[in-house]
């Protein structure tokens, strides 16, 4: 049996990512910070889908987390098919105001450990294929996002590092996809900071199974970029195609800082 190792995988889109590829038997290795949450969905998940699931707990926001990673799946010798670059997260809020180290920790994990794994888990997939490797990037990632300025930016690096990799590996049998949502039902914004954009965002978002489900889907179709929903794929194509600066201005209007 092949195996999936999703980084994230408590809760939200990860957590639903991880039991799609559950109902498509996958074994499982599940990365996150909270044992607890881990320990029951592997309890869980062997019981509904009679696969295999192993987890680490781990704080990825920490420079040696990916090599860490690596070390442990190497030695349990899995044979590592999928790849699942989901954790990460946001922070509000205007740059000279957010300190250095929380945002220090965003660009560890929005970026370098989702690069250092990646690089470092490419030998293993390269012995499993066709292999594929799905990493979560974002809407955010499509323009500059005034007081998202250092989340939009690591989820520009996202999506341009994923779809450069989907043309450089395809000869090797490695497919890479990005998954660029939008607004999404999960605790992003109460983790970021925008308390007061949650009415806003339960009338926009989708629901973090949809979204799961749409990118396992593109990511076994082998496709390079897959965006859910078709308002955010309508916002996609105005992004494109209309001025930055008067897109810039309407971002930085709706998540303004107020006071």
């Amino acid at each position: 049996m092949s195996y999936a190792l999703i980084t994230g995988a408590s809760k939200g889109i990860g957590k639903c990512i991880a039991e799609c590829l559950a109902r498509r038997n996958y074994d499982l290795l599940l990365v996150a910070r909270s044992e607890d949450l881990l320990s029951g969905l592997a309890t869980e998940w062997r019981e509904k889908y009679r696969v295999q699931v192993q987890y680490l707990v781990k704080d990825l926001t920490q420079p040696t987390a990916a090599r860490e990673i690596t070390e442990w799946v190497r030695a349990g010798q899995w044979p590592l098919q999928v790849l699942v670059n989901n954790a990460g997260y946001g922070l509000w809020g205007y740059f000279r105001e957010l300190s250095g180290e929380s945002q220090h920790h965003m660009l560890q994990i929005n970026m370098m450990t989702l690069f250092d794994l990646t690089y470092d888990l490419l030998p293993v997939l390269s012995d499993h294929t066709p292999a594929y490797i799905l990493n979560v990037g974002s809407m955010a990632g499509l323009q500059a996002m005034p007081s998202l300025s250092g989340y939009s930016a690591s989820k520009a690096f996202v999506n341009t590092f994923s779809r450069a990799l989907h043309d450089e590996l395809k000869p090797l049998g490695i497919s890479v996809t990005v998954l660029t949502p939008g607004s999404v039902d999960t605790n992003f914004v109460a983790v970021s900071g925008m308390t007061h954009m949650e009415e806003m965002a339960k009338k926009t978002s989708m629901t973090p199974e949809a979204v799961a489900e749409a990118a396992v889907r593109a990511m076994f179709k082998k496709k390079k970029q897959v965006t859910p929903g078709f308002s955010n794929r309508l916002a996609s194509f105005g992004v494109k195609h209309m001025p930055k600066g008067w897109i810039e201005q309407l971002v930085a209007s709706i998540y303004r800082k107020k006071g």
